[in-house]
């Protein structure tokens, strides 16, 4: 029992990566990136500029943040929360950071059908954009909660994705997270 929080660079595999340990472990499954694209596609915006508009309009973040601190008091258990920020807000979580080479994450994002609301282009375009939004957003939540998301000894796991299949990340995660229950 417990929560396990993912995060990490975008295009690292989060999402794909918190699924199958869902599917592993039995638990369910919890996404703020999803909440943020409906709000981006809401707006008639992609993500980058819905990451640009939060710096001046917070409500977003509020929002999503206010699910998230709730967990650490509501009686939240068994779930894989697939959140840039969960590792800060929810204090219990088992903390885990993804990471993957640029041109890694930038080809991943760029042949998957479902992020709709992501700015598109070219591989070297998606690899841009992706470097300037995950820039947005550590620089917001600096600002906004003093957070550093960036600094590794926040996290109880860090694992590069580049090289490794879905399954190697997520059975490297599940016994990390056994080991240190």
């Amino acid at each position: 029992m417990g929560i396990i929080t993912v995060t990490g660079d975008l295009g690292s595999g989060k999402s794909t990566v918190a699924k199958r340990i869902c599917a592993i472990l039995g638990y369910e499954y919890f996404s703020t990136g999803t909440i943020q694209r409906k709000i981006a596609a809401e707006r008639g915006i992609d993500t980058l500029q819905l990451n640009k508009d939060c710096k001046a309009d917070k409500s977003v973040d509020d929002y999503i943040d206010g699910r998230l601190k709730a967990m650490n008091t509501d009686g939240t258990d068994n779930i894989v929360l697939d959140s840039r920020m969960a590792w800060f807000f929810v204090k219990k979580s088992f903390k885990v950071y993804l990471t993957a080479r640029a041109e890694v994450a930038a080809d991943r994002v760029f042949h998957d059908d479902k992020r709709k609301s992501e700015p598109t282009g070219d591989t070297l375009t998606v690899m841009k954009n992706l470097l300037a939004r995950q820039r947005e957003e550590n620089e917001r939540f600096k600002e906004f909660y003093n957070a550093d998301c960036y600094n590794r000894d926040n996290f109880d796991l860090v694992l590069d994705t580049s090289d490794l299949s879905v399954e190697e990340v997520a059975a490297a995660i599940v016994a990390a997270f056994r080991s240190g229950q």
